[in-house]
């Protein structure tokens, strides 16, 4: 188990990552105000795929250790509730596929902006937050 909370804590470090370049990316487009091309898909998708990579772990080690006598005290619910909201908002770029490039630069921007606010929310809602 404490593999798990290992591997998972670490896929973090990968999100924010996936997360940062995906900004980075995103933000050059608008700006620029290029097609969104083969890039900007692949980072968006990268990062929507750790996102669900890590929400799996984190539900995974949240069940497991919470039955095996742990609890499910409070500040773990609101983390993974917070989580899964973060993955939710990760996960609606998807919806504006067809829409002009300008608009799918700028939703998709916001909606990983969002996410990663949700992220550090919800990181710091546990004990040892963002230094463990």
């Amino acid at each position: 188990m404490s593999f798990l909370l290992t591997l998972h804590s670490h896929t973090r470090w990968l999100v924010a990552l996936a997360g940062l370049a995906a900004i980075l990316k995103l933000g050059w487009g608008m700006y620029k105000g290029g097609a969104f091309g083969k890039l900007d898909r692949a980072l968006a998708a990268a990062f929507s795929g750790l996102m669900d990579l890590q929400a799996t772990l984190g539900l995974v080690f949240l069940l497991w250790s919470g039955f095996a006598g742990a609890g499910f005290p409070p500040a773990r619910i609101e983390h993974a509730t917070t989580m899964i909201l973060a993955v939710v908002l990760g996960h609606l770029p998807a919806r504006w596929k067809n829409a002009p490039s300008a608009t799918r630069f700028r939703n998709t921007l916001f909606c990983i902006l969002g996410a990663l606010a949700f992220i550090y929310l919800g990181v710091t809602r546990l004990r040892g937050g963002w230094l463990w």
